[in-house]
């Protein structure tokens, strides 16, 4: 099994990158070689892997959590408490890690993006922030950038 972490997962698309610890080029993810759900592939993670050819280079298959690892949030939904998840295979917990990324509640998401509109684009008018924020605010939930 090789280590690496996380580069980019695009979960929309269903495919990233992880970089392999030992170095090398980037090697290809896609969801149909994960054995851990989705929601737990961010950037940051550190992943165990096999390396495969594939089609155009490297590939990873049968990805799962690296033993220890930290930074996975909890799936959508889940109950706010401690913020830990349980390991996809080994039943370990695995703690939450702040460092990695901050994710909002959908109205500090919504706060922030008005904000930033308006000192960005004084012109806009307010129907125009309200459909970019809109589509801003599905598009974060999305890639669980926000918690509703």
């Amino acid at each position: 099994m090789v280590v690496g972490r996380v580069v980019r997962f695009d979960s929309a698309r269903g495919y990233g990158f992880i970089a392999p610890e030992s170095g090398g080029d980037d090697v290809f993810l896609h969801v149909n070689d994960m054995r851990v759900s989705e929601h737990y592939v961010r950037p940051g993670v550190m992943v165990e892997f096999e390396i495969e050819d594939g089609e155009r280079g490297p590939k990873a298959s049968a990805v799962r959590l690296a033993p220890g690892t930290e930074g996975v949030r909890t799936a959508p939904g889940a109950e706010e408490g401690p913020r830990t998840v349980a390991g996809a295979e080994s039943g370990q917990s695995i703690a939450y890690d702040d460092s990695l990324c901050d994710v909002l509640s959908a109205g500090e998401f919504s706060r922030e993006v008005t904000e930033v509109l308006l000192s960005s684009a004084p012109s806009l008018t307010g129907q125009q922030i309200l459909l970019v924020r809109e589509g801003l605010a599905r598009f974060a939930k999305n890639h669980g950038w926000t918690d509703g």
